[in-house]
């Protein structure tokens, strides 16, 4: 007896919009939280669209939909294309897909656990303080630019371990390097760059000066007597090795790094912008966190940086690109080729999931976690984002500070509008308040 060879199900794919590609496009580009909340709203909560770059993509809103999306192997739905890698560069783990994203994850890991972190929260306290030094007294400010500036000078202390012209230059590029980027990351990317007064020509000269800098560090590094000691991010990657026993090239050590510094102090800045907002609308919650950081607690604080983060998502969604012939998506069947992007903003406005979505109430998160499939702040599956537990520490030991060194004077204004920066979402005044210090 021959086997039966089974046909894969035919393709079905969920409604779309009848909009046309270009302005799909654009849309996507320019407001792209408002575009998927209004096809939402008109096709339900998995509906399909067609964009410029990225071709036919599924979007999910469905939060057990997407649990069986982050639990699907990565040979079956790998790496979105195109990525982030267009702007990191080949050797970030933005652009590996497979074994080669397994093997770099797992040389990653180490300096976002354990003892590491014990070493950076003194680093985060540092920083916090010291910008904490030229906030006004009694008068409006915006909070992002500031924890803009702690976010990335406490993560080049982290990876490099050290102060001095570097960093300086460093603190000089990143900046307006993340900003045109993320602005840039929805578009096309020409062949070439049109010259150094085209955004992609200044994109690549920011980069070449970033290189020299990183290629000054590393050998500096290197020459330390005490490198073996050393407990800094770079230190780490420079000795850590694969199973096979080699290591990373300079230029793979250079696309991560400079991953880690743009994509790390941009998303939780954003957040932290987002928290200051928030808390100053919420006096009760802002009360009881004062007096929790007195008494040296942190489970309120905790629950509010989970609520933050659930009702005012800085990265909007999680892609993945389908590989095999068909993938059954629920009742859905995805033809190879095709897209899926996991719209966690609307995952975390569920009223099924999250009672009353609307509500700021971190005192939901108390009694029990949320679910790992529907509070996905940081993606999911084997493409979580590696250096959460660095971030959830960074935002703790930020709000602890400020909240132990301010008073922080409450509001009835209207929340804050969303601003797109073009990857993360922020408040659009920046996170005003205003603050006394204690």
């Amino acid at each position: 007896m021959s086997d039966v060879v089974t046909a894969p199900p035919a393709v079905r794919l969920p409604p779309a919009t009848q909009m046309p590609k270009l302005l799909q496009g654009i849309f996507f580009a320019v407001s792209r939280r408002w575009m998927i909340q209004r096809l939402a709203r008109r096709l339900g909560n998995v509906f399909t669209v067609n964009i410029p770059i990225y071709g036919r993509v599924v979007v999910v809103g469905d939060w057990r939909l997407a649990k069986q999306v982050f639990t699907t192997s990565p040979e079956e739905l790998g790496n979105i294309q195109p990525n982030l890698s267009r702007l990191f560069g080949s050797g970030s783990v933005f652009a590996l897909d497979g074994d080669d994203h397994r093997r770099r994850r797992r040389l990653l890991a180490p300096p976002f656990h354990g003892k590491s972190m014990k070493n950076y929260e003194r680093i985060i306290e540092e920083e916090t303080l010291r910008e904490a030094t030229g906030w006004p007294e009694g008068t409006p400010f915006a909070t992002l630019p500031s924890m803009m500036h702690i976010t990335l000078n406490a993560i080049l202390r982290a990876v490099f371990g050290a102060e001095g012209a570097e960093l300086d230059e460093l603190r000089r590029l990143i900046p307006p390097w993340v900003t045109l980027g993320s602005r840039m990351a929805a578009l096309p990317k020409p062949e070439r760059n049109y010259g150094r007064f085209s955004p992609w020509g200044r994109l690549d000269e920011w980069r070449r000066q970033y290189d020299v800098v990183v290629d000054k560090l590393i050998d500096a590094e290197r020459a330390d007597p005490h490198f073996d000691e050393r407990t800094d991010v770079l230190a780490l990657m420079l000795r850590s090795t694969y199973e096979d026993g080699s290591a990373m090239s300079r230029k793979d050590i250079g696309d991560e790094l400079l991953t880690l510094l743009a994509a790390g102090h941009e998303t939780t800045a954003s957040t932290l912008g987002w928290a200051f907002e928030r808390l100053s609308r919420h006096p009760d919650i802002l009360d009881a966190l004062v007096e929790e950081a007195d008494n040296d607690g942190s489970e309120l604080r905790q629950a509010t940086i989970l609520e933050v983060q659930r009702a005012r998502t800085v990265i909007d969604f999680a892609a993945r690109r389908v590989y095999p012939p068909v993938f059954q998506l629920g009742e859905w069947v995805i033809p190879r080729g095709d897209s899926i992007i996991i719209s966690i903003a609307q995952i975390h406005n569920d009223a099924s999931v999250f009672a009353e979505p609307e509500r700021f109430d971190p005192r939901r998160y108390i009694d029990g976690k949320p679910s790992s499939f529907a509070w996905i702040p940081f993606g999911g599956g084997t493409r979580r984002c590696v250096g959460a537990a660095f971030a959830n520490m960074e935002m703790d030991v930020v709000l602890r500070t400020v909240l132990r060194n301010f008073t922080i004077e409450t509001t009835t204004e209207p929340g804050e509008r969303w601003h797109s920066r073009g990857v993360a979402f922020t408040p659009k005044d920046g996170g005003r308040i205003v603050v006394h210090r204690r």
